[in-house]
């Protein structure tokens, strides 16, 4: 299981050019975020996946989302990913996960697939799409899960927004557009992850 500071904050870099890895992975790992996640669903991310992995796979945690089959979870795997997420409950692509040798986090909504990737192994549960759920159908959630089962809310969360889901019992955050853009300039994806470091801090000390 990973420590709790390496899900408060999962960057998603959808479209991550390859050849931005390293230079993009170097500045999310200084401004305090080390989970990073690139989703499968946009040309080169293997390639992406496999810099970053290969640059920083001994400082932060490297892996992808939308992965939706066993094969893909083996290609994660030998690109030197160490977690997989995916949009959905899938208990085969979560006891590949787990037969890899990798951390699972699997998309769910409802209690039925709460328990469900649980019961697969899932180490980590990420509420998809949040904003649909709101922090209201995570506290009832919440309230039938294990306390110690790690839930990440993904899906167009307003910043504002971080200290009701936290209240409600997030556990963490999955940001994409919020935090990135493959268009962003260096000095713009790096002014927004300060920001959200550091709105997350304060309302996980609050």
């Amino acid at each position: 299981m990973t420590s709790p500071d390496m899900y408060r904050l999962i960057a998603i870099l959808r479209g991550l050019n390859p050849e931005r890895a390293e230079e993009t992975g170097s500045l999310l790992i200084e401004t305090g975020i080390n989970t990073i996640e690139v989703p499968l669903n946009r040309p080169g991310a293997l390639e992406a996946i496999e810099r970053l992995a290969r640059a920083f796979g001994d400082q932060a945690l490297i892996g992808a989302g939308t992965v939706l089959t066993a094969e893909d979870v083996q290609r994660v795997k030998d690109a030197g990913g160490q977690i997989v997420v995916s949009p959905d409950c899938n208990p085969e692509i979560i006891r590949a996960t787990k037969a890899a040798g990798m951390i699972s986090a699997p998309g769910v909504f409802t209690a039925t697939e709460a328990f469900t990737a649980l019961r697969a192994g899932a180490d980590i549960l990420k509420t998809f799409p949040a904003n649909v759920l709101k922090p209201s159908g995570l506290k009832a959630l919440r309230a039938v899960l294990p306390a110690e089962a790690p839930v990440v809310a993904v899906g167009s969360i307003p910043a504002e927004s971080f200290g009701d889901w936290v209240a409600a019992g997030a556990s963490g955050f999955g940001l994409g557009s919020l935090l990135f853009d493959p268009s962003l300039e260096t000095s713009e994806l790096r002014t927004r992850a300060d920001a959200l470091t550091g709105c997350i801090d304060k309302v996980f000390s609050s």
